[in-house]
Protein backbone atom coordinates (compact mmCIF):
# COMPACT_ATOMS: atom_id res chain seq x y z
CA UNK A 1 0.00 0.00 0.00
CA UNK A 2 1.56 3.36 -0.83
CA UNK A 3 2.34 5.83 2.10
CA UNK A 4 -0.36 8.14 3.20
CA UNK A 5 -0.16 11.54 2.16
CA UNK A 6 -1.61 13.81 4.96
CA UNK A 7 -3.05 16.75 3.04
CA UNK A 8 -3.46 20.63 4.63
CA UNK A 9 -7.22 20.90 6.06
CA UNK A 10 -8.37 22.56 2.76
CA UNK A 11 -7.37 19.63 0.81
CA UNK A 12 -5.59 20.09 -2.47
CA UNK A 13 -4.37 23.63 -1.62
CA UNK A 14 -1.17 25.33 -2.35
CA UNK A 15 0.80 27.24 -0.33
CA UNK A 16 -1.11 30.02 1.65
CA UNK A 17 0.22 33.34 2.44
CA UNK A 18 1.64 34.24 5.83
CA UNK A 19 -1.35 36.34 5.89
CA UNK A 20 -3.71 33.67 4.84
CA UNK A 21 -2.21 30.68 6.97
CA UNK A 22 -3.11 33.04 10.35
CA UNK A 23 -6.70 34.05 9.22
CA UNK A 24 -7.28 30.27 8.42
CA UNK A 25 -5.76 29.23 11.52
CA UNK A 26 -7.43 31.67 13.63
CA UNK A 27 -10.60 31.03 11.83
CA UNK A 28 -10.32 26.96 12.21
CA UNK A 29 -9.44 27.58 16.00
CA UNK A 30 -12.73 29.55 16.05
CA UNK A 31 -14.94 27.19 14.25
CA UNK A 32 -14.15 24.20 16.13
CA UNK A 33 -14.19 25.89 19.69
CA UNK A 34 -16.89 28.24 19.14
CA UNK A 35 -18.91 27.36 16.16
CA UNK A 36 -19.66 23.99 16.35
CA UNK A 37 -20.79 23.75 20.15
CA UNK A 38 -22.76 26.92 19.71
CA UNK A 39 -24.35 25.52 16.64
CA UNK A 40 -25.51 21.93 18.05
CA UNK A 41 -26.40 23.80 20.92
CA UNK A 42 -28.88 26.74 19.16
CA UNK A 43 -30.14 23.79 16.43
CA UNK A 44 -32.09 22.30 20.15
CA UNK A 45 -33.59 25.70 20.25
CA UNK A 46 -36.83 27.01 19.03
CA UNK A 47 -36.61 30.00 16.90
CA UNK A 48 -37.85 32.03 19.73
CA UNK A 49 -35.25 30.52 22.29
CA UNK A 50 -32.54 30.88 19.29
CA UNK A 51 -32.41 34.78 19.39
CA UNK A 52 -33.27 35.21 23.28
CA UNK A 53 -31.15 37.51 24.98
CA UNK A 54 -29.66 34.36 27.03
CA UNK A 55 -29.11 32.67 23.75
CA UNK A 56 -25.37 31.57 22.35
CA UNK A 57 -25.99 33.46 19.38
CA UNK A 58 -25.08 36.81 21.11
CA UNK A 59 -22.05 35.57 22.24
CA UNK A 60 -21.56 33.85 18.72
CA UNK A 61 -21.87 36.94 17.25
CA UNK A 62 -19.75 39.48 19.29
CA UNK A 63 -16.90 37.11 19.10
CA UNK A 64 -17.10 36.82 15.38
CA UNK A 65 -16.52 40.90 15.19
CA UNK A 66 -13.79 40.68 17.47
CA UNK A 67 -11.72 38.29 14.72
CA UNK A 68 -11.08 41.81 12.71
CA UNK A 69 -12.93 40.74 9.31
CA UNK A 70 -14.49 43.64 8.77
CA UNK A 71 -15.50 45.09 5.50
CA UNK A 72 -13.31 48.17 6.26
CA UNK A 73 -10.83 46.25 7.51
CA UNK A 74 -10.91 43.99 4.40
CA UNK A 75 -11.05 46.32 2.11
CA UNK A 76 -8.12 47.80 2.77
CA UNK A 77 -6.34 44.61 0.94
CA UNK A 78 -5.51 44.50 -2.89
CA UNK A 79 -8.57 42.47 -4.64
CA UNK A 80 -7.80 39.39 -5.23
CA UNK A 81 -5.82 38.80 -1.38
CA UNK A 82 -9.26 40.32 0.01
CA UNK A 83 -11.35 37.73 -1.54
CA UNK A 84 -9.27 35.04 -0.93
CA UNK A 85 -8.93 35.85 2.97
CA UNK A 86 -13.11 36.12 2.95
CA UNK A 87 -12.88 32.20 1.34
CA UNK A 88 -10.38 30.77 3.47
CA UNK A 89 -12.22 31.89 6.74
CA UNK A 90 -15.66 31.82 5.54
CA UNK A 91 -15.09 27.94 4.95
CA UNK A 92 -14.06 27.22 7.93
CA UNK A 93 -16.67 28.86 9.56
CA UNK A 94 -18.78 26.70 7.13
CA UNK A 95 -17.43 24.01 8.47
CA UNK A 96 -17.79 24.74 12.27
CA UNK A 97 -21.52 25.45 11.81
CA UNK A 98 -23.13 26.68 8.24
CA UNK A 99 -26.01 28.14 9.86
CA UNK A 100 -23.38 30.24 12.37
CA UNK A 101 -21.14 31.05 9.20
CA UNK A 102 -24.64 32.30 6.91
CA UNK A 103 -25.26 34.82 10.06
CA UNK A 104 -21.71 35.92 10.07
CA UNK A 105 -21.98 36.72 6.60
CA UNK A 106 -24.73 38.39 6.36
CA UNK A 107 -24.09 40.62 9.10
CA UNK A 108 -21.33 42.25 6.54
CA UNK A 109 -23.87 42.24 3.86
CA UNK A 110 -25.11 46.00 4.35
CA UNK A 111 -21.58 47.03 4.33
CA UNK A 112 -20.59 44.78 1.60
CA UNK A 113 -23.88 46.03 -0.50
CA UNK A 114 -22.54 49.41 0.15
CA UNK A 115 -18.85 48.94 -0.83
CA UNK A 116 -20.64 47.38 -4.09
CA UNK A 117 -22.52 50.18 -5.00
CA UNK A 118 -19.92 53.04 -4.02
CA UNK A 119 -21.11 54.29 -1.18
CA UNK A 120 -18.46 54.74 1.25
CA UNK A 121 -20.45 56.86 3.84
CA UNK A 122 -23.03 54.03 4.11
CA UNK A 123 -20.36 51.19 4.21
CA UNK A 124 -18.61 53.22 7.23
CA UNK A 125 -22.04 53.46 8.62
CA UNK A 126 -22.92 49.62 8.45
CA UNK A 127 -19.42 48.84 9.53
CA UNK A 128 -19.61 46.98 12.26
CA UNK A 129 -23.68 47.11 12.74
CA UNK A 130 -25.23 43.46 12.71
CA UNK A 131 -27.01 43.19 9.67
CA UNK A 132 -29.57 41.71 6.88
CA UNK A 133 -30.67 41.38 3.01
CA UNK A 134 -34.00 42.08 2.37
CA UNK A 135 -35.08 41.00 -1.46
CA UNK A 136 -37.51 38.30 -1.37
CA UNK A 137 -41.32 38.52 -0.74
CA UNK A 138 -44.22 37.23 0.37
CA UNK A 139 -45.57 37.06 -3.47
CA UNK A 140 -42.38 37.14 -5.24
CA UNK A 141 -39.72 34.50 -3.81
CA UNK A 142 -36.69 34.19 -6.29
CA UNK A 143 -38.17 36.21 -8.78
CA UNK A 144 -37.15 39.14 -6.91
CA UNK A 145 -33.67 38.16 -7.91
CA UNK A 146 -34.41 38.66 -11.70
CA UNK A 147 -34.41 42.69 -11.86
CA UNK A 148 -34.67 42.57 -15.74
CA UNK A 149 -37.56 39.82 -15.54
CA UNK A 150 -35.49 37.92 -18.61
CA UNK A 151 -36.92 34.81 -16.68
CA UNK A 152 -40.88 36.53 -16.35
CA UNK A 153 -43.40 33.83 -18.69
CA UNK A 154 -44.51 34.94 -21.86
CA UNK A 155 -47.39 35.79 -20.77
CA UNK A 156 -47.04 36.45 -17.35
CA UNK A 157 -46.45 39.50 -15.09
CA UNK A 158 -44.63 39.62 -12.03
CA UNK A 159 -47.59 41.57 -10.57
CA UNK A 160 -47.56 44.71 -7.81
CA UNK A 161 -44.51 43.99 -5.31
CA UNK A 162 -45.20 43.78 -1.56
CA UNK A 163 -42.90 46.48 -0.75
CA UNK A 164 -42.24 49.82 -1.94
CA UNK A 165 -40.46 53.36 -2.07
CA UNK A 166 -41.31 56.53 -2.79
CA UNK A 167 -38.90 59.80 -2.94
CA UNK A 168 -40.47 63.07 -1.36
CA UNK A 169 -38.64 66.03 0.10
CA UNK A 170 -35.35 64.51 -0.27
CA UNK A 171 -35.84 61.57 1.90
CA UNK A 172 -36.93 57.58 0.65
CA UNK A 173 -40.48 55.88 2.43
CA UNK A 174 -41.12 52.73 2.46
CA UNK A 175 -44.23 51.16 2.97
CA UNK A 176 -44.68 47.05 2.78
CA UNK A 177 -43.28 43.77 3.44
CA UNK A 178 -40.00 41.74 2.98
CA UNK A 179 -40.83 37.83 3.29
CA UNK A 180 -40.08 35.61 6.04
CA UNK A 181 -36.96 34.76 4.59
CA UNK A 182 -34.48 37.70 5.31
CA UNK A 183 -31.55 36.56 6.72
CA UNK A 184 -30.26 37.78 10.20
CA UNK A 185 -33.51 40.20 10.25
CA UNK A 186 -34.44 38.88 14.13
CA UNK A 187 -31.16 40.04 15.37
CA UNK A 188 -30.25 42.85 12.81
CA UNK A 189 -29.53 46.58 13.11
CA UNK A 190 -29.68 47.53 9.29
CA UNK A 191 -30.75 45.72 6.25
CA UNK A 192 -29.93 46.25 2.84
CA UNK A 193 -33.40 46.77 1.16
CA UNK A 194 -33.94 45.63 -2.21
CA UNK A 195 -37.67 46.75 -3.29
CA UNK A 196 -39.83 48.83 -6.12
CA UNK A 197 -39.90 52.00 -6.67
CA UNK A 198 -43.09 53.66 -6.58
CA UNK A 199 -43.99 57.05 -8.95
CA UNK A 200 -46.87 58.23 -10.27
CA UNK A 201 -48.96 55.60 -9.44
CA UNK A 202 -46.94 53.03 -10.70
CA UNK A 203 -44.06 50.75 -9.82
CA UNK A 204 -40.98 49.87 -11.27
CA UNK A 205 -37.23 48.70 -10.07
CA UNK A 206 -36.13 49.62 -8.06
CA UNK A 207 -34.31 50.72 -5.16
CA UNK A 208 -31.58 49.76 -2.80
CA UNK A 209 -30.98 51.58 0.30
CA UNK A 210 -29.95 50.94 3.89
CA UNK A 211 -32.96 51.26 6.52
CA UNK A 212 -32.01 50.97 10.64
CA UNK A 213 -34.35 48.66 11.87
CA UNK A 214 -34.38 51.17 14.83
CA UNK A 215 -36.19 53.39 12.75
CA UNK A 216 -40.69 54.52 13.47
CA UNK A 217 -42.34 52.10 11.71
CA UNK A 218 -40.25 48.77 11.23
CA UNK A 219 -41.64 45.80 12.45
CA UNK A 220 -40.39 42.05 12.13
CA UNK A 221 -42.66 38.99 12.37
CA UNK A 222 -41.68 36.02 14.24
CA UNK A 223 -38.54 33.64 13.30
CA UNK A 224 -38.67 30.64 10.92
CA UNK A 225 -38.97 27.36 12.38
CA UNK A 226 -36.47 25.51 10.05
CA UNK A 227 -35.20 21.86 8.97
CA UNK A 228 -31.23 23.21 8.84
CA UNK A 229 -29.11 26.27 9.04
CA UNK A 230 -31.38 26.88 12.21
CA UNK A 231 -28.24 29.05 13.72
CA UNK A 232 -29.20 31.74 10.99
CA UNK A 233 -32.33 33.16 12.28
CA UNK A 234 -35.47 34.78 9.35
CA UNK A 235 -37.92 36.47 9.57
CA UNK A 236 -40.32 39.26 8.19
CA UNK A 237 -39.78 42.94 7.89
CA UNK A 238 -42.29 45.30 7.78
CA UNK A 239 -42.68 48.99 6.62
CA UNK A 240 -45.22 51.07 7.77
CA UNK A 241 -44.26 54.98 5.80
CA UNK A 242 -40.49 54.20 7.48
CA UNK A 243 -38.50 57.46 6.27
CA UNK A 244 -34.23 57.36 5.40
CA UNK A 245 -32.43 59.93 4.43
CA UNK A 246 -31.69 59.91 0.77
CA UNK A 247 -27.98 59.23 1.72
CA UNK A 248 -28.74 55.99 2.83
CA UNK A 249 -29.30 55.22 -1.12
CA UNK A 250 -27.08 52.85 -3.14
CA UNK A 251 -28.58 52.16 -6.05
CA UNK A 252 -31.92 54.15 -7.89
CA UNK A 253 -33.74 52.87 -11.16
CA UNK A 254 -31.31 54.09 -13.49
CA UNK A 255 -28.26 51.55 -11.73
CA UNK A 256 -30.80 48.95 -9.58
CA UNK A 257 -30.51 46.22 -12.46
CA UNK A 258 -27.03 46.41 -12.13
CA UNK A 259 -26.93 46.52 -8.47
CA UNK A 260 -28.54 43.34 -8.00
CA UNK A 261 -26.89 41.66 -10.80
CA UNK A 262 -23.07 42.48 -9.01
CA UNK A 263 -25.12 41.38 -5.44
CA UNK A 264 -26.06 38.38 -6.53
CA UNK A 265 -22.59 37.85 -8.30
CA UNK A 266 -20.97 38.31 -4.58
CA UNK A 267 -23.77 36.56 -2.73
CA UNK A 268 -23.96 33.70 -4.79
CA UNK A 269 -20.51 32.50 -4.48
CA UNK A 270 -20.04 33.02 -0.84
CA UNK A 271 -22.84 30.56 -0.64
CA UNK A 272 -20.94 28.23 -2.36
CA UNK A 273 -18.27 28.78 -0.23
CA UNK A 274 -20.34 27.94 2.88
CA UNK A 275 -21.64 24.79 1.12
CA UNK A 276 -18.25 23.81 0.42
CA UNK A 277 -17.22 23.87 4.24
CA UNK A 278 -20.74 21.79 5.38
CA UNK A 279 -19.53 19.36 2.89
CA UNK A 280 -15.53 18.77 4.56
CA UNK A 281 -17.25 18.92 8.04
CA UNK A 282 -19.66 15.87 6.29
CA UNK A 283 -16.88 14.06 5.03
CA UNK A 284 -14.20 14.25 8.12
CA UNK A 285 -16.96 12.93 9.95
CA UNK A 286 -17.61 9.72 7.27
CA UNK A 287 -13.55 9.81 6.92
CA UNK A 288 -12.99 9.68 11.11
CA UNK A 289 -15.65 7.28 11.36
CA UNK A 290 -14.61 4.89 9.39
CA UNK A 291 -11.25 4.20 10.70
CA UNK A 292 -13.27 3.57 14.04
CA UNK A 293 -16.32 1.39 13.21
CA UNK A 294 -16.17 -2.29 12.74
CA UNK A 295 -18.32 -4.27 10.75
CA UNK A 296 -17.31 -7.90 9.27
CA UNK A 297 -14.25 -7.99 11.94
CA UNK A 298 -12.11 -4.95 10.77
CA UNK A 299 -12.94 -1.16 10.37
CA UNK A 300 -15.33 -0.47 7.56
CA UNK A 301 -12.72 1.76 5.68
CA UNK A 302 -11.28 -1.59 4.94
CA UNK A 303 -14.28 -2.45 2.61
CA UNK A 304 -13.51 -1.29 -1.00
CA UNK A 305 -17.41 0.02 -1.06
CA UNK A 306 -17.03 2.33 2.01
CA UNK A 307 -13.34 3.71 0.40
CA UNK A 308 -14.79 3.95 -2.56
CA UNK A 309 -17.77 6.53 -1.37
CA UNK A 310 -15.09 8.15 0.61
CA UNK A 311 -13.08 8.91 -2.78
CA UNK A 312 -15.77 10.35 -4.77
CA UNK A 313 -17.09 12.10 -1.67
CA UNK A 314 -13.31 13.77 -1.72
CA UNK A 315 -13.05 14.37 -5.15
CA UNK A 316 -16.59 16.65 -5.77
CA UNK A 317 -15.24 18.62 -2.11
CA UNK A 318 -12.36 19.65 -4.05
CA UNK A 319 -14.17 20.30 -7.49
CA UNK A 320 -16.43 22.69 -5.54
CA UNK A 321 -13.89 24.59 -3.82
CA UNK A 322 -11.95 24.77 -6.85
CA UNK A 323 -14.73 26.03 -9.08
CA UNK A 324 -15.70 28.66 -6.37
CA UNK A 325 -12.46 29.79 -5.96
CA UNK A 326 -11.75 30.23 -9.79
CA UNK A 327 -15.21 32.12 -10.38
CA UNK A 328 -14.37 34.31 -7.33
CA UNK A 329 -10.99 34.97 -8.89
CA UNK A 330 -12.33 35.80 -12.42
CA UNK A 331 -15.24 38.11 -11.11
CA UNK A 332 -12.42 40.15 -8.76
CA UNK A 333 -9.83 40.54 -11.89
CA UNK A 334 -12.27 40.93 -14.57
CA UNK A 335 -13.67 44.13 -16.15
CA UNK A 336 -17.44 42.87 -15.30
CA UNK A 337 -18.27 40.15 -13.17
CA UNK A 338 -19.75 37.21 -14.54
CA UNK A 339 -22.90 36.16 -12.92
CA UNK A 340 -22.85 32.98 -14.68
CA UNK A 341 -19.79 31.78 -12.86
CA UNK A 342 -21.22 32.72 -9.20
CA UNK A 343 -24.27 31.11 -9.93
CA UNK A 344 -22.33 27.54 -10.82
CA UNK A 345 -20.42 27.66 -7.84
CA UNK A 346 -23.19 28.39 -5.49
CA UNK A 347 -25.04 25.63 -7.41
CA UNK A 348 -22.08 23.23 -7.36
CA UNK A 349 -21.20 23.85 -3.87
CA UNK A 350 -24.65 23.37 -2.57
CA UNK A 351 -25.83 20.65 -4.57
CA UNK A 352 -22.26 18.89 -3.69
CA UNK A 353 -22.99 19.44 0.29
CA UNK A 354 -25.86 17.74 -0.16
CA UNK A 355 -24.50 14.82 -1.74
CA UNK A 356 -22.10 14.28 0.38
CA UNK A 357 -23.54 14.53 3.79
CA UNK A 358 -26.42 12.09 2.39
CA UNK A 359 -23.02 9.47 1.67
CA UNK A 360 -21.90 10.40 5.07
CA UNK A 361 -25.15 9.52 6.88
CA UNK A 362 -24.84 6.10 4.86
CA UNK A 363 -21.43 5.92 6.16
CA UNK A 364 -22.77 6.03 9.70
CA UNK A 365 -25.47 3.78 9.32
CA UNK A 366 -28.47 3.56 11.78
CA UNK A 367 -26.34 5.73 14.04
CA UNK A 368 -26.22 8.66 10.95
CA UNK A 369 -30.01 9.47 11.40
CA UNK A 370 -29.71 9.67 15.16
CA UNK A 371 -29.50 12.89 17.00
CA UNK A 372 -26.22 11.38 19.08
CA UNK A 373 -24.54 11.81 16.20
CA UNK A 374 -23.63 15.12 13.67
CA UNK A 375 -25.10 13.88 10.18
CA UNK A 376 -28.63 14.08 10.60
CA UNK A 377 -27.88 17.73 11.16
CA UNK A 378 -25.08 18.29 8.64
CA UNK A 379 -27.73 16.78 5.66
CA UNK A 380 -30.84 19.13 7.50
CA UNK A 381 -28.07 22.11 6.75
CA UNK A 382 -26.80 20.85 3.28
CA UNK A 383 -30.34 20.65 1.81
CA UNK A 384 -31.33 24.46 3.30
CA UNK A 385 -28.68 25.62 1.15
CA UNK A 386 -30.31 24.36 -2.54
CA UNK A 387 -33.02 26.83 -1.69
CA UNK A 388 -30.54 30.04 0.41
CA UNK A 389 -29.80 32.82 -1.69
CA UNK A 390 -32.32 31.60 -4.91
CA UNK A 391 -33.25 28.47 -5.32
CA UNK A 392 -31.13 26.18 -7.36
CA UNK A 393 -33.93 25.81 -10.62
CA UNK A 394 -34.17 29.22 -10.94
CA UNK A 395 -30.92 30.30 -10.63
CA UNK A 396 -29.79 28.14 -13.43
CA UNK A 397 -32.16 29.12 -15.61
CA UNK A 398 -30.97 32.64 -15.09
CA UNK A 399 -27.75 31.47 -15.56
CA UNK A 400 -28.47 29.83 -18.71
CA UNK A 401 -30.05 32.75 -20.30
CA UNK A 402 -26.63 34.69 -19.22
CA UNK A 403 -24.92 32.08 -21.38
CA UNK A 404 -26.81 33.14 -24.78
CA UNK A 405 -24.90 35.74 -27.36
CA UNK A 406 -27.59 37.86 -28.61
CA UNK A 407 -24.98 38.81 -31.73
CA UNK A 408 -25.63 35.15 -32.71
CA UNK A 409 -29.23 35.07 -33.24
Amino acid sequence: MADYIELPITGLEGPLSEMEQAVQETAHRFAAEVLRPAGADIDKLTPEQAIAPESPLWSVLDQAHSLGLSVSALAELEPRERARVMLIAAEEFAWGDGGLAGAILVNQMPALYSALAGNQEMMAYCDGKLGCWGITEPDHGSDMLDADASLQAGNGKYGRPNCVARIEDNKIIINGQKSAWVSGAMTAEVCALYCHLEENGETRPGVTVIVPLDAPGVSRGKPLDKIGFRGLNQGELYFDNVEVPMNHLLAGPETYEKQVYHTLAEANAHVGNLAVGVARAAYEHALAYAHERKQGGVAIIKHQNVRYRLFHMFRKIEAARGLVRRAVDYNVTASEAALQGSIAAKITGTQTAFEVASDALQIFGGNGVTKEYPMEKLLRDARAGLIADGCNEVLAIKGGGLLANPHLF
